[in-house]
């Protein structure tokens, strides 16, 4: 739980970060935490890249279909123009978003936006994915979620690509993706 320091009504911002691989929850995490922000009455807006398709066009939606509305956004900065005087925003799949997101979201946070921001932190080869490293150094507060192993049943923190392609960006579900351990993704099937 986070509590925003008493700093005599003088309100700041932070960055949250959800991270791990595929099927670990990040989005169902973001999605609770927003719902939360709402009870709560704070002032939300809510983003995704306009690349991210997978369940619908405007909703972010969880592996286990919790959804939460949200606006695709082509550009990181588009975000500062549509997110002035809130008091959160959300941010899923960070991912696929271009090189100023991490500059995004520290404005944001300099403005007293509390701004949470959910990824895979690597790709299916287990790199480091887009911006997310950058977003996971200036984070004030991060959360690595882990997927169980389709092959041994351990906590997993890789996103086992299933089909051949070497392209980083692939969207898919299960039928191209399954979370593995770092053992049992150097197997080869």
């Amino acid at each position: 739980m986070f509590i925003e320091p008493n700093l005599k009504g003088e309100r700041r911002g932070w960055i949250e970060v959800i991270c791990g691989s595929m099927f670990s929850g990040k989005t169902e995490e973001l999605i609770r935490r927003l719902k939360r922000v709402k009870i709560a009455n704070l002032s939300v807006q809510i983003f995704k890249p306009t690349i991210d398709t997978r369940y619908d066009e405007t909703k972010i939606v969880s592996h286990d279909t919790n959804a939460i509305h949200s606006t695709p956004v082509l550009h990181a900065t588009d975000i500062l123009k549509m997110a002035e005087n809130v008091d959160v925003v959300g941010i899923d799949e960070a991912q696929f978003f271009d090189n100023e997101i991490s500059a995004v979201c520290e404005t944001l946070a300099l403005r007293g936006t509390r701004v949470i921001v959910a990824g895979l932190d690597m790709d299916y080869t287990g790199k480091p994915f887009g911006q997310m490293p950058h977003l996971l150094a200036v984070a004030d507060y991060i959360t690595k979620l882990h997927a169980i192993c389709m092959k041994c049943g351990n906590i997993a923190n890789i996103s086992y690509r299933k089909v051949a392609d070497s392209d980083q960006v692939l969207l898919g579900e299960k039928d191209f993706y399954e979370p593995r351990c770092r053992h049992c993704a150097e197997l080869k099937d």
